[in-house]
Parts: structure tokens; sequence; C-alpha cells
């Protein structure tokens, strides 16, 4: 019998990394490209042909094709989306443009809020009105809506937004209203808020609704090219996307609900580095993801990453650590808790007016790219400073298939920092990479302290191809003790696709007080999601036995604004709900450090994750070995160490043929096709099942 294949495609700022893995075997095939910003799905298909040519696939074969992209992102980022108007509830026509009362920049006068990616004059009241309860106050007029649509069409727009008032209670108007804008329109993409984000806050199921209109057109069109170029390659184009979630969906489903892959390429690292910690033998991780253009860190406890039900897009960097909350469009869907930080290895290195060296927020991405890829690119970055300090290998990066230049990082670091700095060349590469480490530092603190967890509790799971680089000094500054660096950790992000689930998410607003619940109305809306979800997963060929179910409650202090997701367990709804009342007391201390238990709690909204169970296929094992690791020895370099303070001979060792049981001790350098692990003084590399790197301290 012929072995089946999965292929996880991730394209990135910088590069577009692919991974195919033999589900029998685990056998794993990488490659990555260089990203094709112009149009992404030529990357897609380069990195595809290229592992089909390398293993001799037969296109057949493959029987999951997941992918994951910034496509719709970068979108809302670039504001290139679609050209979109909305229909409001009469007397709400401002919506976006009051939007919130948040200030991003608390002491500066001159801050604009986000301009709405709906013109106010393309944004049409319509007479309609119901109470917050979903009682009908006033009928919808149908003749209203009818001549809005005209008004539209006559001003072109490419998609339509439905947003009326209390519609999470009662969604007959906005189906209505849909209902006549496809007959009278039926060229216009349609994104209605009861379908897209049935919950209170009616700015942001409005943001939430608009955004989703604002990419639908862009993200139809380039995943229907994605099907296209696949099946005139003639491979499969039953195509699943990663969602912010991290769960996959079927491409079906995600031209209809783009909004809910805003940030599938991170989720799918975070996805990543939950199932590498397990099969290290960890529950509790940090996963740190450092590639070209952005770092991203994410919490992960007993295995399962750390969900928010809610997030923003496109917000711009903060004064401090991060992106500046407030600054962008919010978004009412699932997305993993992520702290991402403007430190890629493309990160540009710039002193500022003030004459302090800064590292990012902006990146060289793939084109031109850092000044060592010779692509044109002259200002310094963070992969420069590496390959300065004698990190990186100039004839081995990406298996040499590119050749770095080191006379060019050494010469931009010169003329953009070394010299305004008044330094030597090499210390200027250590203050950039030191510059990038303080930001990555701090992202952990926030992603791990500000949540009231001690990082010194959790492993550290490296990957993206500078992530190795960087992790063990990040260690050492936080305390973290294990460091899990997994093979090809620069494609982990897409291996996280081939070992995600289908996940579909469900929410809708009842609020009442948890004392005074209603059972039955409770049973009935989670009965009512479940039925939907084995639905869905049935038209993804899951059986029910395939299938898990997660019910939650978001709960409150009455008087609170914002919820915290409390987990139902099985009969929770029929039992004494004050064991409910206590762990969300549990947890308001924990996350907020004080909980009130004397103070009532109220349910805000219902919720339930329907997980889609899909067999994980094994990882490779690799050949045992004695503690020495000198067979992988490929040969030795200066390298400058912050902890030595001067250069040193360091060994470099081929991970290829590193074995398990290998003790690799620092300083070293481990080199692989697509990334680089270095090992500072003072720890060890301990090879573990799957040739896993374990760095601990010596």
């Amino acid at each position: 019998m012929t072995n089946a294949y999965r292929l996880g495609v991730d394209i990135g700022g910088t590069f577009t990394d692919g991974v195919l893995i033999d589900e029998a075997t685990g056998a794993t095939f990488i490659d990555k490209v260089l990203t094709t910003p112009a149009d992404p799905s030529e990357g897609f298909l380069h990195v595809t042909e290229r592992l089909a040519d390398r293993v001799g696939l037969r296109p057949e074969l493959l029987s999951y094709i997941i992918h994951a992209t910034t496509v719709a992102t970068n979108a809302v980022l670039e504001r290139r989306g679609a050209r979109v108007g909305m229909l409001v509830t009469q007397g709400f026509r401002d919506l976006l443009e009051i939007a919130r009362q948040v200030r991003y920049e608390l002491y500066n006068l001159q801050t604009e809020k986000p301009a709405p990616l709906v013109p106010r004059r393309l944004s049409l009241e319509i007479p309609e009105r119901l109470d917050y309860q979903g009682n009908v106050v006033l009928p919808l007029d149908e003749a209203a809506i009818a001549e809005a649509v005209g008004t539209l069409r006559a001003e072109g727009v490419d998609a339509i937004a439905i947003c009326f008032l209390h519609s999470y209670q009662n969604p007959a108007h906005e189906q209505r209203a849909r209902g006549i804008v496809q007959r009278l329109y039926p060229e216009a993409a349609i994104s209605v808020s009861s379908e897209i984000a049935p919950e209170i806050r009616e700015y942001w199921r409005a943001s939430t609704t608009v955004t989703n209109a604002y990419v639908l057109p862009l993200m139809q069109r380039y995943l229907g090219t994605v099907e296209q170029r696949l099946a005139h390659a003639g491979f499969p184009t039953d195509v699943h996307v990663v969602q912010s979630s991290g769960g996959i969906m079927s491409a079906a489903l995600a031209k209809d609900r783009p909004v809910y892959m805003l940030e599938s390429g991170p989720a799918a690292g975070v996805a990543a580095a939950a199932y590498l910690a397990e099969i290290a033998g960890f529950a509790d991780a940090i996963s740190f993801d450092m590639g070209g253009t952005t770092a991203k860190v994410g919490l992960i406890r007993d295995n399962q990453p750390a969900i928010l039900s809610e997030f923003e897009v496109g917000s711009v960097a903060g004064s401090g650590t991060g992106l500046a909350k407030g600054s962008g469009y919010p978004i009412l869907a699932p997305v993993m808790d992520l702290v991402e930080v403007g430190a890629g290895g493309g990160s540009i290195a710039w002193v500022d007016s003030g004459g302090f060296p800064r590292v990012g927020p902006r990146s060289a991405g793939a084109d031109p790219g850092p000044a060592c890829y010779s692509r044109g690119g002259t200002e310094p970055t963070v992969s420069d400073a590496n390959l300065v300090m004698g990190r990186l290998n100039p004839g081995y990066f990406l298996g040499g298939e590119i050749t770095l230049d080191a006379d060019a990082a050494r010469e931009a670091i010169d003329t953009h920092c070394a010299r305004p700095l008044g330094l030597e060349v090499v210390a200027a590469a250590v203050g950039i990479v030191e510059i990038a480490n303080a930001t990555m530092v701090q992202a952990m603190r926030l992603i791990s302290v500000q949540r009231g967890y001690d990082p010194r509790e959790f492993v550290l799971v490296a990957f993206g191809g500078a992530g190795p680089i960087h992790a063990n000094q990040l260690a050492h500054e936080l305390g973290i003790p294990t460091v899990v660096v997994p093979p090809s950790p620069g494609v982990a992000s897409a291996l996280g696709m081939v070992v995600s689930n289908l996940r579909h998410d469900y929410r809708v607003t009842r609020i009442q007080p948890l004392a005074e619940v209603d059972v039955d109305e409770l049973e009935s809306v989670l009965q009512g999601f479940e039925a939907s979800a084995a639905q869905t997963l049935a038209t993804e060929g899951l059986t029910r036995d395939q299938t898990r179910f997660e019910r939650y409650l978001d709960l409150r202090y009455i008087g609170q604004s914002w919820k915290l997701p409390v987990a139902l367990h099985d009969g929770d709804l029929r039992e004494d709900l004050g064991r409910i009342k206590a762990r969300f007391d549990a947890q308001h201390e924990q996350r907020y450090g004080f909980h009130a238990p004397e103070e009532p709690v109220e349910v805000v909204n219902i919720a339930l994750s329907a997980i889609g169970l899909i067999p994980r296929p094994p990882l490779k094992q690799v050949p045992e070995g004695d503690p020495s690791p000198s067979h992988a020895l490929k040969s030795s370099r200066r390298v400058y160490f912050s902890e030595a303070v001067h250069f040193v001979d360091c060994p470099i060792y081929d991970r290829y043929a590193l074995h398990h049981g290998n003790l690799v001790t620092g300083p070293a350098i481990i080199e692989e096709i697509d990334s680089t692990t270095v090992i500072i003084p003072g720890y060890q590399a301990e090879v573990a099942n799957h040739g896993i790197l374990l760095i601990r301290p010596r």
C-alpha cells in the first residue's frame, strides 16, 4: 500500500515554508523559498512543486493540503481591501466614526483613531429597530433596503456589511436584508453580523463584520487562485486553512469568513509549539517564533494554547513593547493569545534623532531583504548583526541556496549604526542583537508575568528561522530552565498545520445572572451549536466519533465590562452553579490578582468549540548514540559571545548527524538547512526523542 502525505504551506513576510510529512512513517521533507509579495500564490505553488519533485510524489497521494497566510492581514495593514458599503439601523450611521473611547496614546493630543474601513457616505441608515431582547420595535423597511442597494451599486462597492442593532438576539431583520441584497446585487460579497459575530458591543460587532467584508472578495480570489494553480499542476484542490484559533477549516468556509484567519500564520506556530512540547514531555510552555519580520510569543498550559475571544488587527507599534491597544480594528473571533513585536531577523537597526540605537519595527522583508542577501538591501538588520558576530554560516544559509555577504553586512552596520554611534562594527552588531533580545524578553514577560504566570515554571519552545539563534540567551535572562528546539525549526509553523485539528467556534450573547440561569435555555443553545458543528464537520469528512465538544460560559462580575471564559465540565449545567462561580473566582484571582467571591456573577455569552480530531502522523526517530557528538562535528569558526566578551573558537555541528543521547556542550553552534541553534557558554544541549534539542544549564 502506498503511503499518503500531508502538506503544510506557511506564507510569511520573508519566506514561504513548506513541510511534507509521510502519514505512516513520519518521514518529513522541508523547503523554504522567498515569499512572492506581488502574488503569494506563486510562492505557494513553487514550494509545493519543489517538495513533490524531491520526493517523487504523485499528487493524488496528498491527503491534506493545509495553508496559513498573511494575505488578509496585509490587506488591512496596507488598506488595499474591497470597497465596502454598510447597512445600519437608523440613527447609527456614525457607528464606525465614533468607535471607542480608547485613546491608544493617552498623552498625545494629536492621536487619531484608525480611519474606518467604510467611508461615512457609504454607511446607509435603514429604518428598523429591535430592543435588547430582540423584540421588534420598528419593522424592517424593505423599500429602504432596495434604495440603499441601488445607491451602493452606483458607488461601485464590492462588498456590503449588514449590522443592525441587537441582531445577536434576533437575526430576522438581517437575514431579510441579505435576501434583498442578494436579489438586487448578486455580484456583491455580503457579510452579516449575526452570522460573523453574534455578540454584544455594537462597535466590536460592526468592526468584525466590516473587516470580514473588507477582505472577503480578496480572499475569495486568492483562495480561488491557489485552487486553480493546484488544479493546473495536477494536485488536489481540497485546501484547508489555519484559523486564528489554531484550528483548521476548509477553504470553502474560509471564503465566507476570512476574518477568522487573520492571524493564521502565528496561530499555526503556537499549535506546533504545543504539540512539540507534549512530544518532549512538557505540559507548560512559552512558544517563541522568530521569523524574518516579527517575533511572536504565546502561552501554553496543560498542553493547551491560551485562546482569547477577541483581538485587534492593523494596530500600530506602541511606545513600549508590542502593539498599541486601541490603535487597530477590534475583531470578535477566537485567536491564540500572542504578543507580537517587530524583532525578526529582517528587522532594521537605526539610530533615532536623539542618537539612540533602535531595532524594528520596520523590516527589510523578502524584497530587498537584509543587506547580506545581496538583493539590493543597504540597511542593517538583526540577521546582518548575527552574521558579523559569526553566528551564521555565510555558505550554508538555506543549505547553501543563498550565499550571505559578510562584507555587505559590515558595511551596512558601519554606515548606519557604528559610525553614528562612535562604535566598532562588532560592538554595534552586538548592540543590535542585545536590543532585539531586550524587546523579546519584554514580550515574554507580557505573555507570562502579566498573565499571572512565572516564566521559570515553563519551558521555551524556540522555532522560526531566527528563533534558535536567540532562544538560549533569552531563556538565560528570564531564568527559564529548558529550551526546546524541534528539528527543522525554521518551518515549524508549517509543521503545526499538519498536526492541527479541524475547529469551529460558536458563541452567542445571552446575558442573565448566573444564580438565576435558565439551564434549559443554555442546554438548548449548546445542543443547537453541537448539531450545527456536527453537520459542518460531516461535510469535511469527519464522523461523530472524531468530534469533541468543549462548552464554555463567558462570565463577569455584575457591573464589569469585560468577561472571562469558564469551561463547563460534563454535567455542569445540572450541578450546583456554585462550582462554576468558584472556578470563575479562581480564574479572576489568577488573571488580575484579586477576586470578589461575595459579588454576584452574570453570564454574558454561551460558547462552544467543536474539535474535529485528525490522526497525527508520527515524528521520525533518530538513531541512538553515546553522549559524544564528535561524529557530527563539521568545523569551527570564530564566534562572538557576550558571555565571554570576545570571539572564541566555536565548534560547529551538523544537526542531521546528531544521535539520540548526544550532549553538545556550549559554546557551540548546531547548523541545519533552515535554522541555526546557538548554545551559549555554561549550557549544553541534549538530543532527545525525535532529534529534539533540550538546552539546559550545564
